[in-house]
């Protein structure tokens, strides 16, 4: 294993925080459409500590903050935030600070078909299309889609393997596991 540079005892992502425009809508999404399992909720939060702590707004509010496990190592936590200077547009993919989040499913069909199910707006007219078929991404078919409140994330599967893996053994390191 090659020695890893940068951040000391960086293990990986431990969890993604999105402030939603409706928690409950939210939390019902990634519950019960996504399949993640809620283990905490915490909040409100007020004071002083917020515009140190957190950079926002010091009279912005936490309302309430949920926890989320979608198994993998990926956590997502929920927030209700209120500020007096809060954006309400969902940035895309191309504005700076834009972002998706990436969710691997073993059966990409399968997985296209239940969000469908469930309403769910898929992109590409809901067809993840043929697997790549050379360059980094060979091995892997994707496909995006929209939380109800427009928020771009993306289906992944690649059964075999992407082929740049080969060439890079620190993507098959595990982080629960850093002496393999």
């Amino acid at each position: 294993m090659t020695e890893r540079k940068g951040m000391p005892g960086l293990r990986g992502v431990e969890h993604i925080g999105l402030t939603v425009p409706d928690f409950d809508e939210a939390y019902d999404f990634f519950v019960n459409v996504m399949g993640f399992e809620p283990f905490y909720r915490h909040g409100p939060y007020k004071g002083d500590w917020m515009e140190s702590t957190l950079n926002v707004h010091p009279d912005a509010e936490i309302r309430r903050v949920q926890q989320l496990c979608g198994g993998a190592g990926l956590n997502i936590e929920l927030f209700e935030y209120a500020s007096p200077d809060q954006k309400r547009q969902m940035p895309r993919n191309t504005d700076w600070g834009g972002h998706h989040i990436a969710i691997y499913v073993d059966d990409i069909d399968a997985a296209v078909d239940h969000l469908k199910a469930h309403g769910v707006r898929v992109m590409k007219g809901g067809d993840p299309g043929p697997e790549i078929a050379s360059g980094p991404e060979a091995g892997a078919r994707s496909c995006y889609f929209l939380t109800p409140w427009d928020f771009q994330m993306e289906l992944i599967s690649y059964p075999r393997g992407k082929a740049y893996e080969k060439d890079y053994e620190s993507r098959l390191w595990d982080p629960r596991n850093p002496g393999q």
